[in-house]
């Protein structure tokens, strides 16, 4: 089998319809398997997807979060390819062979993303930098004035969007990787419950000297923010204890000082 589609799902029923027929109404031309990884969701998504032909449920038992939920995907997993999915994404028709071109275009690069893209067109900064302090500062700078609108600040990252290039990580919203680096690196730390397991999975990749590429030939929809707005506190929550996890395992010496303006911010770490 060339590829596996993996899902993880929380109490997102709508999302995931939308992402399962958006799949299922031009589904790639690759032999492939859906796999949708539900962590205990208590909306009746999980058994709507199973109803659904061609789609295999894994049920989690319990919230596992986004890095452990899509290893259990993976490893139950058959395809050469693993594609990372959210259910909060519509994968336009070509979308998905676009992608698995992309990838074997280039024999050293590890793992694609695309474009992503809002309902509306708008593009998401969806790839960058390594996360450190001053890269993160410029990065979530660029990345508020964008989605305030300020014109100078979309116009660069619609520019950004625009070319083919690689960066250091690529968003996990949509992550396409060829099994063998997958398995090479260990697959997703599983410290990260969500949050910033996509940036250190590509780091693991690129430590192996594997390159990342970002594509603007293909685009896909992230109806991003659903889950934040659902449960902001656990989200905020969830967000910091990652970014913690994460300054303690690359970048030991801010960690520290990290933790103490977590803490100052009475952030719930």
């Amino acid at each position: 089998m060339t590829l596996s589609i993996i899902i993880v799902s929380y109490n997102a029923r709508a999302d995931l319809d939308r992402c399962l027929d958006s799949i299922g109404a031009a589904p790639p031309r690759a032999s492939h398997e859906v796999i949708v990884v539900d962590n205990a969701s208590t909306d009746g998504s999980a058994d709507a997807a199973r109803r659904r032909a061609g789609v295999r449920v894994i049920d989690s038992g319990t919230n596992v979060g986004f890095a452990r939920a899509n290893n259990a995907g993976i490893r139950a997993s058959g395809g050469t390819d693993v594609l990372l999915l959210n259910s909060d994404t519509i994968v336009p028709r070509g979308a998905i062979d676009g992608l698995l071109a992309e990838l074997h275009r280039y024999l050293d690069v590890a793992v694609v993303g695309p474009r992503l893209v809002d309902a509306g067109g708008r593009a998401e900064l969806s790839f960058g930098p390594m996360i450190g302090p001053f890269n993160e500062l410029r990065q979530k700078r660029l990345m508020r004035g964008h989605e305030r609108r300020d014109p100078k600040a979309s116009r660069l990252v619609d520019r950004l969007t625009r070319r083919e290039h690689f960066p250091d990580w690529v968003s996990g919203a949509c992550l396409l990787v060829r099994r063998a680096d997958a398995d090479a690196v260990g697959l997703l730390d599983e410290r990260y419950f969500m949050y910033t397991e996509d940036v250190d999975f590509c780091a693991a990749i690129r430590a192996r000297g594997r390159r990342i590429l970002f594509t603007p030939a293909v685009e896909v929809v992230h109806l991003r923010g659903r889950s934040a707005a659902a449960a902001p506190a656990a989200t905020r929550a969830a967000y910091h204890r990652s970014r913690l996890a994460f300054y303690e395992k690359h970048h030991p010496v801010w960690a520290p000082l990290l933790r103490l303006y977590l803490r100052s911010r009475r952030a719930d770490i």
